[in-house]
């Protein structure tokens, strides 16, 4: 069984986070989209569990895509579920290159490969951290949230 995971905060999931999930999975036969703790670096975190049923019930029509709380390294969370490969979006060249030392490290310590897919050009300048700013400010961000279709 091909396993590929898809790992982040998700402070909130987007329309550019639903883009990756949708167009990985064709790739897959199981993806795993670990969402990340509780973080002290991020106190105002909503809690991981209300994270993971937003997503949850977004994707419930879909048996090959699991949500779980991880902690630590992508890669050992990737071994844990059996999984070969961690998907993660590309939006600049900046996150381009912390991408590459990443994967650099996720292949040569854990034997883990990484598949970058680039952000439709429409969704470019989609961000949870541009959206939580948007939010603190009272604009609606509905449109860049994914809906259950």
């Amino acid at each position: 069984m091909r396993t590929g995971i898809f790992v982040g905060s998700f402070n909130p999931f987007t329309i550019g986070h639903d883009s990756i999930v949708r167009r990985a999975l064709p790739l897959f036969d199981r993806l795993v989209i670990g969402v990340v703790g509780d973080n002290v670096h991020k106190p105002d975190m909503p809690p991981a569990e209300e994270r993971i049923r937003t997503i949850a019930d977004l994707y419930a029509d879909e048996p090959r895509i699991m949500v779980k709380v991880y902690s630590g390294l992508a890669m050992d969370f990737a071994k844990a579920e059996g999984a070969g490969f961690i998907v993660k979006g590309v939006r600049t060249v900046s996150d381009f290159e912390y991408e590459q030392w990443q994967a650099d490290f996720n292949r040569r310590l854990g034997g883990i490969e990484t598949i970058l897919l680039y952000t439709e050009p429409e969704l470019a300048s989609v961000s949870s951290s541009a959206l939580r700013e948007l939010q603190h400010f009272g604009v609606d961000v509905s449109s860049y949230l994914p809906q259950k279709s």
